[in-house]
């Protein structure tokens, strides 16, 4: 499986961007998904995750409310859908599958080993 992100890229505060997570090798209904980022100093941490068996979802509070995760299983794709974006948000992006999850995990301290696959990352800067 590879995986590939886009979208990423320079927003003002307050300001929307959709990050793009193309998976290809495999089919999509086969994992689940994990958004993931990593501001400078700090740790990766995952901020969303989709199951694979029922599409169920998960948000840390930091993101809850603002971003959003959509599978479109005709592009093998999963999109991260960011709102209301603030400086805070600033970090590389990174998308991870892992094979027939059907319990995913967020936060600070998941063991990133738990996802199979991950792509290069996609760096998302909030400015004015």
């Amino acid at each position: 499986l590879q995986i590939v992100e886009s979208g990423g890229g320079l927003v003002q505060p307050g300001g929307s961007l959709r990050l793009s997570c193309a998976l290809s090798g495999g089919t999509l209904d086969r994992y689940a998904i994990g958004w993931f980022r990593q501001a400078p100093g700090k740790e990766r941490e995952g901020i969303l995750c989709a199951n694979s068996n029922d599409g169920s979802t998960k948000s840390t509070d930091s993101v809850k409310g603002r971003f959003t995760i959509a599978r479109n299983r005709a592009k093998n794709t999963v999109y991260l859908q960011m709102n209301s974006l603030k400086p805070e948000d600033t970090a590389v992006y990174y998308c991870a599958a892992e094979t027939d999850g059907d319990e995913c995990l967020i936060g600070p301290r998941v063991p990133l080993v738990k996802y199979d696959y991950w792509g290069q990352g996609t760096q998302v800067t909030v400015s004015f």
